[in-house]
């Protein structure tokens, strides 16, 4: 090991990034600490190191100085690493042999008026990043051949449009919707946003389309009975519901597109205990069959079983607009109804803030009513309904006899939706809808790679949307199938057969059915199928023989990031060290969205991240402790938020007796911490780093500190 660090010829090259980093961080003093740190060979400033004039010096010094490994201290990785990863790729190095460090986000942002913090941040997180570079391995993409035919999962009016689109590019797809006809939720419409056309001038065309293209082979009144294999080879059986006859087909791609269900609003404002209580979606049915209310007085009430603090938390997104679309239809027919829309606020997102305006010009009136105090309904002996609401912006009562009372509910994922969800194992969000890989960077690709999603599989959206997203989802698969080969992530769990006891737990513990038991001569062993797997390590973390190596998140390679993470040097002073371990998708995206938002919090913590947060393993926490940490942070997606289904779970699952073990051993159960940040958390991340800082200060230093050398800070 010794004679092969020698050989080992690492460059830095730190971004100044204008003001973003240089005008916080000390750039030069960075570039000089980095340069004496062991087996850089090689340390350089570059203004913008994402400029193609700097990635050409990236490319210049990997030839020139021989570089075999190289360090970019710069922005998050979140958004730039695929590009130095090809940068490194053409000047002849091994992508996998690249380490990026996050200086900007993670410092020079969220320490701005603390320059000198962020300095020694920045070189805190250098070293690191070189610890980790030392023990990178070279690693092989494994190529999959693609199946070019797709699966669309649904027939409604984004599953038709992702599915036309693909056979027009000469693709072979098989729709499979459970009704007995296609068109979803469309066919139950009358008018849509934002022009106002008939549904079924919509519908008629797209139905018509699907049914004549000799690429499309439609199954309806048909449901998924299994999907087995992996990206560009699934293996899917179709099971007709009326004659229970099964059909089987390979794909090499799927798409989602199960819509979803308008949320039934059972117990609330009458709805199901008086006649005249309807939904916007019923309401919609009535006016596509002619059936118009022959009512005077229509109240709408919004936000039913929407946006409560439990249950349906989400706003719906489209019902303010669909209660204006068909308050005005209403009007149009009947001009001296008189409507009233009892809201918490009115939501009109785009062209839809017309309808708004429209909306008040047809003398439609609105009333704000407090969420704490929502509208009570009641029947008269008439059959009429009185409503009484507070208005919240004249701080008057209002008291509303009407004859017909419309409720605005959320739409919901469903049954079928859920059931799809577990045969594909790709996750749902806390909203139960399909959950994409990231909403910025991926969002219409699901977590297990070659499946996508569109329409309202994936949240509340109009039609438009609906239809841009299928066409989204059509390009991602295409794409896919149009290569013929895929190369998969080298991130993937490796079984040494040797070591391996047959326990079964990776199996177990696996959300992808990646790691599976066999017998090998006589004696039962686990093997990974790295198309399957997906790299979240939690097989890993939970093998009790130590049998499971992560690639390119070996134990080593983290372990060598928790020993270099703080200075082995005496304080003046005693300041709280928090080692904060995050996952790739959503607490690591959350820091990241501390920074720029700006939010400050100490710079006590130094983070590092995993595919998941079930990747932590025990021994990291007590090797963190043992090397300076005076407090650890675990942090991950929110439960039923997880990219990895249920990698969290594990998480959870096991924290309690890590604190358990954390009291053994001599400390404060405090000093370890569970939370759970989305991306778009950023706000709480910083909390939470701020808040541990004032605990551990009140706890004092960790008694498992060590001091094992007093080394001088190379400046």
């Amino acid at each position: 090991m010794k004679a092969k660090a020698k050989l080992l010829r690492i460059g830095v090259f730190v971004c100044h990034c204008g003001i973003n980093i240089g005008g916080v961080v000390d750039v030069p003093s960075v570039v000089k600490y980095a340069s004496r740190l062991p087996n850089v060979v090689h340390a350089e400033e570059n203004l913008y190191t994402c400029s193609e004039e700097a990635l050409s010096r990236i490319k210049e010094a990997i030839k020139e100085k021989k570089l075999n490994r190289v360090v970019v201290a710069a922005c998050t990785p979140r958004t730039h690493e695929p590009l130095f990863r090809v940068t490194c790729q053409e000047a002849g190095l091994n992508p996998y042999l690249f380490e990026f460090v996050n200086i900007r986000e993670h410092c020079s942002w969220v320490h701005m008026h603390q320059p000198e913090a962020a300095t020694a941040k920045a070189k805190s997180l250098v070293r690191m990043g070189v610890a980790r570079a030392q023990l990178l391995e070279p690693q092989v993409e494994s190529e999959v051949e693609v199946e070019a035919q797709a699966l669309v999962i649904g027939g409604g009016i984004s599953g038709m449009h992702a599915a036309l689109n693909l056979a027009n590019q000469g693709f072979q797809v098989y729709l499979v919707e459970k009704e007995a006809e296609l068109g979803g939720m469309l066919r139950k419409l009358y008018r849509l946003l934002p022009d106002g056309v008939e549904a079924s001038k919509i519908l008629k065309p797209s139905v018509e389309a699907v049914k004549a293209s000799e690429k499309i082979k439609i199954f309806t009144s048909s449901k998924i009975k299994s999907i087995e294999g992996y990206v560009g080879n699934f293996n899917v059986t179709v099971i007709s519901l009326e004659t229970g006859e099964e059909t089987r087909f390979k794909v090499g791609t799927i798409i989602v597109a199960t819509g979803a269900v308008e949320k039934e609003p059972t117990q609330l404002y009458g709805y199901g205990e008086y006649e005249n209580v309807i939904t916007q979606l019923q309401l919609e049915g009535l006016l596509k069959e002619g059936k118009i209310p022959p009512a005077k007085k229509i109240v709408m009430i919004q936000c039913v079983g929407a946006r409560e603090s439990t249950g349906t938390t989400y706003c719906g997104r489209i019902c303010c607009v669909e209660a204006l679309k068909n308050a005005l239809i209403l009007k149009e027919l009947n001009p001296k109804v008189e409507i009233y829309i009892l809201h918490r606020d009115i939501r009109t997102y785009g062209r839809y803030e017309e309808y708004y305006q429209k909306a008040y010009t047809a003398q439609i009136h609105h009333l704000r009513f407090p969420e704490e105090k929502p509208p009570e309904v009641s029947q008269l002996p008439d059959k009429k309904l009185r409503v009484k609401v507070r208005d919240d912006l004249q701080g008057r009562d209002y008291t509303i006899d009407c004859d017909l009372l419309v409720l605005s509910p959320p739409l919901v994922q469903h049954s079928e939706g859920e059931e799809v969800a577990r045969m594909l194992r790709v996750p749902l969000g806390q909203d139960r809808f399909f959950l994409e890989a990231h909403a910025k960077l991926r969002p219409i690709d699901l977590a297990t790679d070659g499946i996508f999603v569109c329409g309202t599989a994936h949240g509340p959206k109009g039609i438009p949307e609906s239809v841009a997203q299928a066409y989204a989802a059509a390009s991602h698969a295409a794409i896919l199938m149009a290569s013929k080969v895929l190369r998969t992530e080298a991130i993937t769990a490796v079984i040494d057969q040797n070591i391996c006891i047959g326990c079964g737990v990776c199996e177990i513990a696996c959300p992808y059915g990646a790691a599976q038991l066999s017998n090998v001569d006589g004696r039962w062993v686990s093997s990974v199928n790295e198309a399957l797997c997906k790299g979240c390590g939690v097989c890993a973390s939970s093998c009790p023989a130590l049998a499971i190596t992560m690639r390119h998140y070996k134990n080593e390679q983290v372990l060598a990031q928790i020993r270099e993470a703080f200075p082995k040097v005496p304080e003046e002073k005693f300041e709280p060290r928090i080692l904060a371990f995050t996952c790739n998708w959503c607490s690591y995206a959350g820091a990241d969205l501390a920074g720029v938002s700006r939010m400050q919090y100490p710079p006590n913590v130094r983070i590092i991240k995993l595919m998941c947060s079930g990747r932590v393993d025990p021994f990291f926490i007590f090797e963190a402790f043992r090397n300076g940490a005076d407090g650890i942070l675990i942090s991950g997606c929110h439960p039923g938020d997880c990219h990895y289904i249920s990698g969290n779970r594990w998480t959870e699952a096991r924290f309690e007796e890590l604190r358990r073990m954390v009291k053994e051993v001599g400390l404060e159960p405090e000093r370890l911490r569970l939370e759970w940040v989305s991306a778009s958390e950023g706000e709480k991340f910083a909390k939470t780093i701020s808040s541990m800082v004032e605990d551990l200060r009140k706890l004092g230093p960790s008694p498992l500190r060590e001091v094992k050398r007093v080394e001088a800070d190379p400046n």
